[in-house]
């Protein structure tokens, strides 16, 4: 049974589980103190966007930028990833054309625990004549690819 103390924190839950949890519990913390205001001050608010993904344990991308060099480009990726150990981390990005096309893979060498997010580049992408958008997606050592994904402009496209 998985029950919640003081001493022990929520025993019979593994630890990428603590972290899904804590996870909800930062979203439903901002949801809350993000409702309040007073009647007489003009308010404007963006909607509060919550990766379910996260949450289910994938990594995310949530940023990627990309940038010529010659006749190849280097592509950066901001990944957020519930990591945890060796045992689950974001392992890999992708760059796609918008057809689910492989352009390049830059793996990432061991988890990020406490770095997030984090951006990784990778040089010499060679992206196809005719191809003005990629995406680029993150992979998660078990849950593989599931996450938010980015897309973004080729320069001079």
């Amino acid at each position: 049974m998985k029950r919640f103390t003081e001493t022990e924190g929520w025993s019979g839950v593994g630890p990428s589980r603590r972290g899904s949890m804590a996870a909800v519990a930062i979203v439903v913390v901002l949801l809350l103190t993000s409702c309040t205001s007073s009647a007489d001050e003009a308010q404007t608010t963006s909607p509060v966007v919550v990766s379910t993904s996260l949450v289910a344990g994938c990594a995310d991308v949530v940023a990627a930028t990309i940038v010529s060099s010659g006749n190849t480009y280097r592509l950066s990726a901001t990944i957020l990833s519930a990591d945890t150990g060796w045992e689950k981390y974001a392992d890999a990005w992708e760059v796609r054309d918008l057809d689910g096309t492989v352009l390049g893979t830059r793996i990432l060498a061991h988890p990020h625990v406490d770095e997030q997010p984090f951006t990784r580049s990778l040089n010499d992408v060679e992206i196809p004549a005719g191809v003005t958008h990629v995406e680029i997606a993150a992979r998660d050592s078990e849950a593989g690819f599931c996450g938010d994904t980015v897309s973004v402009a080729v320069p001079g496209r």
